[in-house]
């Protein structure tokens, strides 16, 4: 698989997917995710694309560490979110019990699934005790490149898999939606909300 790939796509279409997204409203899922947090908890934006949802977290009073692969999504996330958006790879995470809660939204889908499981550890680590992860996958079994970039797709079962794997979180909420951008009403996602054990 080549992550460089799926970041040079960011890269190179920056601006555009900045202004698909920026602007989308998510409160519902976003929060879905903020009532399972104590106010003002700490939150890792874990590929903020955008800079959409830190940028809420923020003004909600939460404290935001929002970190993406692609440098051009960096420079414009910080722009919109007034706050420093660290460059830094999925698979680079170190943080050890610093946050509350890690919001992954679209984001660790690009990585394959042998890769996803060690993220996914990584991200248990990242969380205080009995911290909270949401995010999201496009539904389905596809595994492999599409439109540029790679992509690993869930089903409810495959995910399932992917915790009994790793065993350090268990499923707190799943819920499939359509895609909120108007063009893409047809895609469906799965939505998950899981627990560090």
């Amino acid at each position: 698989m080549n992550s460089s790939k799926t970041i040079n796509y960011y890269d190179e279409n920056a601006e555009d997917f900045n202004a698909g997204t920026r602007n989308v409203d998510f409160q519902a899922t976003q929060q879905r995710f903020l009532g399972k947090l104590v106010p003002g908890s700490t939150i890792l934006d874990f590929g903020c694309g955008s800079g959409r949802d830190t940028k809420y977290f923020l003004e909600q009073g939460y404290r935001v560490t929002a970190t993406d692969g692609s440098e051009e999504l960096c420079r414009l996330a910080s722009e919109h979110t007034g706050t420093e958006v660290k460059h830094m790879l999925f698979q680079d995470l170190e943080d050890i019990e610093i946050y509350e809660g890690i919001w992954a939204c679209s984001s660790i889908l690009h990585l394959p699934y042998a890769q996803l499981r060690d993220v996914l550890v990584k991200m248990a680590r990242a969380l205080k005790n009995g911290g909270i992860v949401y995010t999201s996958f496009k539904y389905g079994t596809f595994e492999g490149e599409r439109n540029g970039r790679y992509f690993t797709d869930m089903t409810e079962e495959k995910f399932e898999n992917l915790l009994q794997e790793t065993k350090v979180f268990r499923l707190e909420d799943q819920w499939i939606t359509s895609d909120v951008r108007p063009e893409r009403g047809e895609e469906k996602w799965l939505n998950i909300i899981l627990r560090k054990i």
